[in-house]
């Protein structure tokens, strides 16, 4: 369908096209000095002192529960209202996932006191997720995880150039995942970062990412090496170099289009606030500097989302629900390690929320009629 105003657009244009031709011509388009580079500017920008590149942000979760130890008999409370990869990287290693429900109307992010209530004698960590890139309560989750043992990973798909305190997303946890999908608030396609300031971690994903081999092809060509070890049961979880040029491009431009998103935002928070009181708009404020992601909105109880949504489509204009509940779904249904867990929050809030267009190329004029058909869909 061609959408009037789509959901998500990209921020693509000849820096990143000349950027990838480079890559081509230089003949090289395994992980190498591009990716270096990328990985050195990321790290950089967050304030990082590791940053890995990989395949996806899927990877990079896999990865870091991998780094941490997590395997069978472990489990790891993660929230409901997200990805399904947040859960199914849990899975991956054999441990359990344990939802916990997020705070409530304003706030989809973990609620610390039920992550209290979730912790047992086999809970090895904690993944919290920046939902729709606002930032969790970080103090409050370290001084749980403090007091009780236990790792926490970040996913922060939704949230790369956010902060809290000054201190950048990804960077609280012991490992920090972006993703870089096409719809996110910068993109290579398809691709991810890890990051951590552990040295010990740093190598041990280094080398999980690359079939647990001491040496890449990039050594080799350069002449660093001629032959390699392997010291680990690893993956090929590598990036290549053309997703790695377009990523060092879109990494330049996060700050300036994250700031976009920030005013288109703010466009939306006052206009559905003034014209549509009945709907409820959470994040009208939030903890530190977001990134801005998306921007959902909750419906009244009594609306029927799907006429809603229907309704939005018909004068053009995509929306979308984030997320579908992972406890919801059939394959966390029929195991019985996850049947009925108590979210009530998730429940209620899955049910009622719709995701609205927002993207840098965004005009404030198309804000406001997306409000106004907001209005005209919830009167009818």
């Amino acid at each position: 369908m061609s959408w009037k105003i789509p959901l998500a657009d990209l921020d693509l244009g000849s820096e990143e096209e000349a950027a990838a031709l480079a890559v081509l011509r230089r003949r090289w388009l395994t992980m190498g000095s591009e990716t270096q580079a990328f990985e050195a500017e990321f790290a950089a920008f967050v304030g990082a002192k590791h940053a890995l590149a990989v395949t996806n942000c899927t990877a990079a979760l896999h990865l870091a529960c991998i780094a941490l130890g997590i395997g069978p008999g472990d489990e790891v409370i993660v929230p409901s209202l997200t990805f399904v990869a947040t859960a199914n990287a849990v899975r991956y290693v054999g441990a359990t996932p344990v939802f916990a429900d997020i705070v409530g109307e304003t706030d989809f992010s973990l609620d610390p006191d039920d992550i209290v209530t979730k912790i047992t004698p086999q809970t090895k960590a904690i993944i919290v997720v920046h939902y729709a890139g606002y930032a969790c309560d970080m103090p409050a989750i370290i001084a749980i995880a403090e007091r009780h043992g236990l790792q926490i990973i970040e996913d922060v798909a939704h949230a790369p150039g956010a902060s809290l305190a000054d201190r950048a997303l990804g960077t609280w946890g012991a490992i920090g995942c972006f993703s870089f999908f096409s719809n996110k608030n910068m993109t290579t396609g398809e691709g991810g970062m890890l990051i951590t300031e552990d040295d010990e971690l740093a190598e041990k994903l280094r080398y999980l990412r690359s079939h647990g081999m001491t040496t890449l092809t990039w050594d080799r060509h350069q002449g660093h090496a001629f032959t390699y070890d392997v010291v680990d049961s690893g993956y090929n979880f590598r990036i290549d170099e053309i997703r790695a040029a377009i990523g060092r491009i879109q990494l330049r431009k996060l700050p300036a289009n994250n700031a976009r998103r920030a005013e288109l935002n703010q466009r939306y928070v006052d206009g559905l606030t003034e014209l549509v009181p009945q709907v409820t708009v959470p994040y009208k404020r939030c903890r530190g500097e977001a990134a801005y992601h998306i921007r959902p909105i909750l419906l009244p109880p009594a609306v029927d989302r799907s006429r809603f949504m229907t309704a939005l489509k018909t004068q053009g204009i995509q929306t979308s629900i984030h997320y579908p509940p992972i406890h919801q779904f059939w394959y966390y249904r029929q195991a019985t390690a996850f049947k009925s867990p108590n979210l009530p929050m998730t429940d209620d809030i899955a049910a009622r929320e719709v995701t609205l267009p927002l993207y840098p190329g965004l005009s404030f004029a198309q804000v406001d009629d997306i409000i106004t058909a907001v209005h005209t869909a919830l009167a009818a």
